[in-house]
């Protein structure tokens, strides 16, 4: 029960807390509408179990241990951001409030930006690996570990579905259309800095 607790606690305070993943389910729901919204949060939440699924197998130490190998994970997730974030910046802004569905990306882009902005991004890699390193003993039965790891996925599916709803409601994402030219610029300098934050994070 304790473990349980502290998994929770820790993953409720790591999910809601702004970070890249929250920029893009904010930049794709209001650009592209809830469903692309949705599949984003979806994709987040199955890059998070491929953060989980690695720490099972022990690879998730060897990324937190080793400099080389975190280094480069943590520079390929920066050099993503960073290319997102510029291209957000570039945009025009000329999606127009009342075209609906046509601005939406297709299913498989919309799950692949959630996913590729969360599974190369270092900060989950550490989350997750620091998370279960704490709670996790050696006599945590393998259902619970499993447990566990479900239920991040679970709150980032959550978590950022109920963000995607938001910010595409039609009176949120009208507003948020109308000022679009610097809201992208924004969110792209938002995800860029992110990127290069990372990227000129130390290693450990």
């Amino acid at each position: 029960m304790t473990q349980l607790l502290a998994v929770a606690v820790i993953t409720v305070l790591a999910v809601i807390a702004p970070g890249a993943d929250f920029a893009m389910i904010v930049r794709n729901s209001y650009l592209h509408g809830r469903r692309t919204g949705l599949l984003a949060a979806a994709g987040v939440a199955a890059g998070v179990l491929v953060h989980v699924t690695y720490t099972l197998l022990g690879v998730g130490l060897l990324i937190a241990s080793s400099t080389v190998v975190f280094t480069a994970v943590k520079l390929i997730g920066a050099a993503y951001l960073v290319y997102v974030g510029v291209r957000t910046f570039r945009t025009r802004g000329e999606v127009e409030v009342d075209l609906g569905d046509k601005t939406e990306l297709t299913p498989f882009a919309a799950l692949r930006t959630g996913f590729l902005t969360n599974v190369l991004n270092p900060k989950t890699t550490l989350f997750v690996v620091s998370t279960f390193s704490q709670v996790v003993g050696p006599g945590t039965p393998l259902y619970r570990q499993l447990g566990y790891g479900l239920f991040m996925s679970l709150a980032h599916l959550v978590w950022f579905g109920a963000v995607a709803a938001f910010f595409s409601h039609s009176r949120t994402r009208a507003v948020l259309l109308r000022g679009q030219k610097v809201l992208n610029k924004a969110i792209g300098s938002v995800l860029a800095g992110l990127g290069v934050s990372l990227a000129l994070a130390p290693s450990h």
